[in-house]
């Protein structure tokens, strides 16, 4: 067989390269044209996003007036939706948290009966539609006459069982045996081996778990929506989509009382994915070290 002249081989290699990039460079323009177009709309008036250029730059007072606008939808309502979705959020994610990570640990460090069922259920958990849920979640909580009310919301917020599976081996593969039985010949109780030895280690599977936790209950749309009934307790994606929408899609004034028109909805989409950001932000150090947890050893 006739080997490559080293020439024609770099050619090959350069051509490649410039493919692959040029594919990378398209699949990111692809994904990025619509955050780029959110970001800038709301620089820009209603007129000159329906007419001039797509991705153009306006200016800040166009920003201002757009939350003004806002703001004046319903007496400033948005500032209670974004309210209400911090407040499920966040405590639905901390009662996840408590639940995934001591799930987690049980069942990876610990021999019981039922064991292997319940990380079945775990992983059936997962499996399972989270929309597929909602109804018998909502005949559950309306036994109990909690429909109507933010337990509604963060309880079924708590239960994430992605979350119980990846603690699961997270434990399983990053803690070892050894550790902990060195923790109980120093006469060191259950309690405190793991909440001295095992949820210190664990620092980077608690920011995945609620980086990806606080991302699912804040983009949560069917199950506020069945649950709640008055709009002043929506979470915003919800109550984003109480907005008068005829009014951004005709552009026609009359339709509304205030004037919330395509600025308005990006700028309202920009504050809902700005948590997700800062969050993504704050824990990007620790996800990357729980993606990478587990693959080495020794």
């Amino acid at each position: 067989m006739t080997p490559i002249p080293p020439r024609r081989h770099r050619a090959r290699a350069r051509a490649g390269a410039w493919t692959r990039d040029a594919l990378l460079l398209a699949a990111a323009a692809v994904f990025l044209a619509p955050v780029v177009w959110l970001v800038l709309a709301p620089t820009r008036t209603d007129e000159s996003i329906r007419d001039d250029f797509p991705f153009s730059i306006g200016s800040l007072a166009n920003v201002g007036r757009a939350w003004e606008h806002l703001y004046a939808f319903n007496d400033g309502i948005v500032l209670r939706w974004i309210g209400n979705s911090l407040l499920y959020s966040s405590t639905g994610v901390a009662l996840s948290l408590v639940l995934c990570v001591t799930a987690g640990y049980g069942m990876a460090k610990f021999r019981f009966v039922g064991r292997k069922a319940l990380l079945i259920s775990t992983l059936i958990g997962m499996i399972v539609p989270t929309s597929a849920t909602v109804l018998p979640l909502y005949v559950e909580l309306a036994a109990v006459d909690l429909t109507g009310t933010a337990l509604s919301v963060i309880l079924p917020l708590a239960f994430y069982p992605w979350g119980v599976y990846l603690a699961y081996t997270f434990f399983s593969s990053s803690l070892p045996d050894s550790l902990l039985e060195a923790a109980r010949v120093d006469g060191a109780s259950e309690a405190r081996i793991f909440f001295s030895v095992a949820l210190p280690l664990a620092r980077p599977l608690v920011a995945l778990i609620g980086f990806f936790g606080f991302v699912s209950a804040w983009t949560n749309f069917m199950l506020p929506y069945l649950m709640l009934g008055d709009t002043d307790d929506y979470p915003l994606p919800l109550g984003l989509s109480v907005l008068p929408m005829e009014n951004i899609v005709s552009g026609n004034p009359n339709f509304s009382t205030v004037d919330i028109g395509l600025p308005e909805a990006a700028l309202a989409g920009v504050l809902s994915v700005l948590p997700i950001l800062l969050m993504f932000l704050l824990a990007q150090r620790h996800l990357t070290s729980a993606q990478l947890a587990g693959s080495e050893k020794g």
